[in-house]
C-alpha cells in the first residue's frame, strides 16, 4: 500500500532518494508490523485496526516527504506519474531501488524484533485464489490511483487535502479487502515481506496488478484532465 503527491520540477538531489527510501522504510515498519503485533497479541489490533495504521502512516508520510520527494513509496506510482508526463524517465529507477530497499531494511528488522511472525506481513491471495486477488488488487490499485491524481496532483483540487484523502482511501480499501488480498496496491509493501520470509506465493500478482492498475488510472485521467493539463 502507498499514495503519492507530484514532483515539481526542480533540480533532482539525492536527497529526494533518501526520501523515498525512508518513507518505504517507515510504511513497510508500520503497516506489516501492526500485522505481525496482531498475531502476536492474538487479534488485539484487528483486522480494522491495521487498515487504520495504513491508512495513517500514508497520510503522515505525504505530509512529512511530499514537499522533498513526492512520495511515491510504491513502484506502481512512480511508473503511473512517469507515464503521465509528470515525472522523468531518469528518475525511475534510482526511486523504485529506494522504495524496495527502504522496504526490505524495514522487514530486516521486524524480522530481528519480533521474530517470524505472521510471514512478516506478506501479501497472499485467499484460499489462493489468484483470480480474484488479480483482478481486486488492479482495482484497489486504480481506485487509489485516480485518488493521487485527483488530490495530489490535479490543480483543481483544493490545496492541502491529499494526504487526508489518499490515507483515507488506503485505509478504506485495506479495511474493504485486505482480508481477500492484502490490500497491498504497492510493489514494493508486499516485495520486503515475501524476499524477507521467502513467501513467494502468487508474488507477480502484487507486481502486474497494482502497476496495471495505476496505468488504467493514468488512461482515464488523462480524459479528465485534458491529456493532463490541468495536473501540476
Amino acid at each position: 500500500m502507498s499514495a503519492s503527491l507530484p514532483l515539481r520540477k526542480r533540480v533532482f538531489l539525492p536527497r529526494e532518494v533518501l526520501a523515498e527510501g525512508i518513507g518505504t522504510f517507515m510504511l513497510v515498519f508500520a503497516g506489516t508490523g501492526a500485522v505481525m503485533v496482531d498475531r502476536i497479541s492474538d487479534g488485539a489490533i484487528t483486522h480494522l485496526g491495521i487498515s487504520i495504521v495504513f491508512g495513517a502512516i500514508v497520510t503522515a508520510l505525504i505530509y512529512a516527504f511530499g514537499h522533498i520527494s513526492g512520495a511515491h513509496f510504491n513502484p506502481a506510482v512512480t511508473l503511473a506519474f512517469w507515464m503521465s508526463g509528470v515525472f522523468p524517465k531518469k528518475r525511475v529507477l534510482s526511486y523504485v531501488l529506494a522504495q524496495l530497499i527502504g522496504g526490505t531494511v524495514a522487514s530486516i528488522l521486524l524480522l530481528l524484533s519480533l521474530g517470524s511472525v505472521a510471514n512478516l506481513g506478506a501479501t497472499l491471495p485467499l484460499n489462493n485464489n489468484w483470480v480474484q486477488s488479480f483482478v481486486l488488487e488492479t482495482i484497489l490499485t486504480f481506485i487509489l490511483m485516480i485518488v493521487i491524481f485527483g488530490t495530489g496532483l490535479d490543480r483543481r483540487c483544493p490545496n492541502g487535502f491529499a494526504g487526508i484523502a489518499i490515507g483515507l482511501t488506503v485505509g478504506l480499501e485495506a479495511a474493504c479487502m485486505g482480508k481477500i488480498t492484502g490490500a497491498s496496491m504497492n510493489p514494493a509493501r508486499s516485495f520486503a515481506p515475501a524476499l524477507i520470509s521467502g513467501m513467494w506465493q502468487h508474488h507477480w500478482i502484487y507486481w502486474i496488478a497494482p502497476i496495471l492498475g495505476a496505468q488504467i488510472a493514468v488512461l482515464v485521467y488523462r480524459q479528465l484532465s485534458n491529456n493532463f493539463k490541468d495536473c501540476v
